[in-house]
């Protein structure tokens, strides 16, 4: 099959996207709006950027409901703060129900049974339960589109990080086993991180 993105509804695009872009990462985006209601989305367009200085990036879509952005982006967009809390298997019920869209005055903590905690460098919450953590300021918003399907590109600066000793090995490096991270892939179905093979990169041909 060859496809051009414009013969097609986007929604198939979409599930062809979805399903062959795999694993992705899941980002747990903490917010809170203007009034300090708070609010927590996971996105799963979402990875790093770099590390010096270190980034992040999500992409919310514009909700296909009511062709609207979603509380998230709206929140950002007012206050220029968020949260990545890293998901693991044990949170994958509680992420889930954090999912569903909510009138932007229900707080999706109270939703999902999760603890929120204060951040140290920005407003929003941090979700407890999680072991990792990662403060951001807004430093861009690219707006893609703002059809059905459409979505911006909103990129944060990491102002503070939190790693819950339990998942460390020495300073600086994450014990998968015990963080037990998971990925989103197509329809209903995630995936575990627990088979492991190593590839040992060829040196670098650069003087």
């Amino acid at each position: 099959m060859e496809i051009k993105p414009e013969s097609i509804p986007w929604q198939s695009l979409y599930k062809i996207m979805i399903g062959s872009i795999v694993p992705r990462p899941i980002g747990w985006v903490s917010s809170v709006d203007e009034n300090g209601i708070p609010n927590l989305a996971p996105y799963s367009f979402f990875n790093a950027v770099c590390p010096n200085p270190p980034h992040v990036l999500f992409c919310p879509n514009i909700r296909s409901t009511d062709n609207h952005p979603k509380d998230t982006l709206n929140n950002v967009r007012a206050t220029g703060e968020f949260v990545i809390n890293i998901v693991t298997e044990p949170l994958a019920k509680a992420m889930n129900l954090s999912a569903q869209e909510l009138p932007a005055h229900i707080n999706e903590f109270e939703v999902a049974g999760l603890t929120m905690i204060p951040s140290q460098m920005v407003k929003p919450p941090r979700v407890k339960e999680s072991p990792i953590h990662y403060e951001c300021n807004v430093v861009q918003i690219v707006d893609l589109s703002d059809s059905p399907g459409g979505g911006s590109v909103v990129i944060g600066r990491v102002v503070h990080v939190h790693v819950d000793d339990s998942v460390l090995i020495g300073d600086d490096k994450i014990d998968l086993a015990k963080l037990q991270p998971i990925g989103r892939l197509a329809g209903t179905s995630y995936t575990r991180v627990t088979d492991l093979f190593d590839l040992v990169r060829p040196p670098s041909q650069i003087k």
